[in-house]
């Protein structure tokens, strides 16, 4: 269900479903040679339990553009967004600023905060008195489609 359509993100309050999952083997991956799947045992994994932990407060919502690649968020990627949890020192928030949207860097600077984009095309944010400012959550996963 979309909850709201900026240019920047589009907010998703997610869904939490009872019994749901999907199998899970929980033998670990291999990322270098193949090994032998012999032993490995199947369970139920519901990304619900892993990924969102306060259900109330937490969000999804899609990136649209190109600020920060450099922290691996990448345009159509899904986030998780905590809105629970204590903004602080180089966290990755959402962020309402003057209107709009946005998914930046905190940065905390003697009392003053920035947004920092992930991406040197992009300036840092100083937030000032005369901002309409609102830090809305913090991002604890992204989810990307490969």
């Amino acid at each position: 269900m979309i909850l709201h359509k900026s240019k920047n993100l589009t907010f998703f309050k997610p869904r939490i479903l009872k019994n749901s999952g999907a199998s899970f083997f929980d033998m670990g991956i291999s990322a270098g040679f193949p090994s032998p799947a012999d032993d490995f045992k199947e369970q139920r994994l519901s990304l619900d339990n892993e990924l969102v932990k306060n259900k109330e407060a937490t969000f999804f919502a899609r990136v649209s553009g190109q600020s920060m690649i450099g922290a691996g968020l990448d345009d159509d990627d899904l986030l998780v967004i905590d809105r629970s949890l204590e903004p602080t020192h180089n966290k990755i928030a959402v962020c309402f600023l003057d209107g709009e949207f946005t998914v930046k860097r905190l940065k905390v600077e003697n009392g003053t905060i920035w947004l920092q984009p992930e991406n040197p095309s992009y300036n840092p944010i100083k937030i000032t008195e005369d901002n309409n400012f609102v830090i809305w959550g913090i991002v604890t996963n992204v989810i990307k489609k490969v």
